[in-house]
């Protein structure tokens, strides 16, 4: 599972870019009951999200032309110079070259050799989420991609992640569980999915990261979903040893999935 102490390679930040701040806002306030505080002195164009007061998640306008609304996953790091140099080589690309953000961390954002866009965080003055594996908050990451493998081997690579693949249900190929270096595995993260090209004619064409956050109930999350304004894309449904879920897109098109953990 995700914990605040955050290991290297773990997931421990993210933040949604959509045209509409505010919308999102109204949305998430909605199906998460976040709240929302600006960062940004001249208006809301930065900001986070915030779970029963501690910080769950960023908020920004989307400028960039021909972006999609997205969620993007921020991976802990301890050098994020050393890892853009790292992408490079394992043919990946930089999207945005590191960057000191106020204080609080280094950041840079990339993209694998498939197409999927990450980031990494470099903390200063700030670790990252102050909320992880809650209601309301993020328990997991999945990357969808048209090759495992090679996902498997370039963020190993760069991460020093370790995977265990299990079988997924109905014989539909195998799920690679994710978890950092050294890692036990309570201490996992993830998940890598490989599905087929057509898949992503949905998903402006290329392998994505989506989160997966908590809920202490799925159908009535669902509900709100659909109340909002967003769209139920599967379930919800139920699978052993894994919980009640729904993978779910917000008013703009950004995925993610909501989770009821399998209490055993």
């Amino acid at each position: 599972m995700i914990t605040t102490d955050f290991a290297a390679g773990a997931p421990c930040w993210l933040d949604l870019g959509v045209p509409d701040p505010a919308g999102a806002q109204d949305f998430y306030g909605a199906v998460f009951g976040w709240r929302f505080e600006s960062m940004d002195p001249e208006g809301n164009r930065y900001g986070v999200f915030r779970s029963r007061g501690k910080v769950v998640a960023g908020l920004g306008s989307l400028d960039e032309e021909g972006a999609r609304p997205a969620w993007m996953i921020y991976f802990n790091a301890a050098d994020a110079d050393e890892v853009a140099g790292r992408v490079r080589r394992a043919g990946g690309g930089v999207r945005v070259e590191p960057f000191d953000a106020d204080g609080q961390a280094r950041l840079a954002q990339f993209t694998d050799p498939l197409g999927a866009e990450f980031a990494v965080w470099q903390p200063r003055g700030s670790r990252g989420l102050e909320a992880v594996d809650e209601s309301g908050s993020l328990m997991w990451v999945e990357l969808f991609t048209t090759d495992s493998a090679a996902a498997v081997e370039f963020y190993g690579s760069l991460f020093g992640w370790s995977t265990r693949e299990v079988p997924m249900p109905d014989g539909q190929g195998a799920y690679s569980i994710i978890r950092p270096a050294g890692g036990e595995e309570n201490r996992a993260h993830g998940g890598i999915v490989q599905v087929g090209a057509d898949f992503f004619d949905q998903h402006a064409g290329k392998p994505y990261f989506h989160p997966v956050f908590a809920t202490a109930d799925c159908d009535a999350a669902v509900a709100r979903v659909s109340d909002g304004g967003g769209i139920v894309n599967m379930g919800p449904e139920s699978t052993e040893g894994v919980g009640r879920l729904a993978v779910c897109s917000d008013p703009f098109g950004a995925d993610f999935v909501v989770l009821a953990p399998d209490p055993s």
